[in-house]
């Protein structure tokens, strides 16, 4: 699989949402085609200082901007192909069965991966990821594909971080359109933890830890 585009499904800046649950913001989104940057404040990773493309803070949506004040967990879907996507839109609700939701961009390679294949993973990533999760979401290069690097452990759902602590083998129910991104449901069919690993955050366009 190749990279996803770098103007697909990526979290934004300042007060923008995050990850791979809707499509790029664009200025009132009638107009300029105006892509996201991701600042990385981890040294040696930073892509622009700021955003050349951010849109003036009196034109952004006013729904977009109360979206990036909700800190958020980032997770990495992935399906069999494999394909993978960085997502921070993911909601788990207990019950019998358990099921997971999600907002994923429909024209990520990720969605056709999940329709086709009928399952997918869900691993919640740490901070030590953070490098991966620019990468999944189009922000960092990914010479020979985005699991060309990394250690990765194969399931029957797709491929998930060797390290990561936790993550669940979905299947996929319906999906629908829902505002710019695409709703996912699925069934919760195997969950597995192997360690108590920190929560990556997602908040008004910055990675954040637990402290």
């Amino acid at each position: 699989m190749g990279t996803e585009p770098a103007c697909r499904g990526r979290p934004g800046v300042d007060d923008h949402g995050s990850s791979a649950d809707s499509r790029p913001d664009r200025a009132t989104r009638d107009g300029v085609g105006a892509t996201m940057f991701h600042v990385n404040p981890e040294p040696g990773a930073e892509i622009h200082h700021t955003d050349p493309f951010a849109v003036p803070t009196g034109q952004r949506s006013p729904a977009r901007r109360l979206r990036g004040r909700l800190a958020a967990p980032v997770t990495l879907w992935t399906a069999p192909g494999p394909a993978g996507l960085t997502v921070s839109s993911t909601l788990v609700a207990e019950g019998e069965p358990d099921r997971l939701l999600g907002l994923v961009d429909p024209e990520a390679d990720l969605w056709p991966a999940i329709e086709e294949a009928g399952r997918f993973a869900v691993a919640p990533l740490g901070p030590s990821h953070r490098q991966l999760a620019d990468r999944f979401a189009g922000l960092f290069p990914s010479p020979g594909g985005l699991f060309a690097t990394d250690a990765w452990t194969d399931t029957p759902y797709g491929p998930v971080p060797a390290d990561a602590g936790s993550w669940a083998g979905c299947r996929l129910d319906t999906a629908r359109e829902y505002g710019w991104a695409l709703l996912v449901e699925a069934t919760i069919e195997t969950v597995e933890i192997v360690g108590d690993t920190p929560p990556l955050l997602h908040h008004r366009g910055r990675y954040h830890q637990l402290p």
